[in-house]
């Protein structure tokens, strides 16, 4: 059970749910359950969340909140990225208690990596 006012989950669009499904299984080895061919649940990242079939993107350019996740080695989880499919859409910069990136998924969502090593 959550605790009120908590945040309890969160979701994104996504208009290919099986390659978002994909994506965030081989980068973060995220697990998915699906509700229908419209919604997928996602666990093991820290807060459970889903995917919803849809054309939109979650984007900071149109005012969506920035999901941030961790990694204790920020260049490793970078290629990891990469390699199952996100483009890169800010490099490693520094900022004061650590660095991040941040990068699109395959859909087009906008996500961030940061590290405090």
């Amino acid at each position: 059970m959550g605790e009120s006012g908590h945040i309890n989950y969160v979701e994104f669009p996504a208009s290919d749910l099986e390659q978002v499904k994909q994506f965030y299984n081989d980068a973060f080895s995220w697990e998915f359950t699906d509700y229908g061919p419209e919604y997928t649940a996602f666990s093991e990242s820290g807060l459970m969340g889903g995917f919803f079939k849809s054309d939109l993107k979650s984007r900071t350019e149109n005012g969506s909140a920035l999901v941030v996740l961790y990694a204790a080695d920020l260049e490793d989880m970078q290629a990891k990225v990469e390699t199952a499919g996100a483009k890169i859409s800010v490099e490693i910069f520094s900022f004061p208690g650590g660095r991040r990136f941040q990068f699109l998924d395959p859909n087009g969502n906008e996500l961030a990596v940061w590290s405090d090593k």
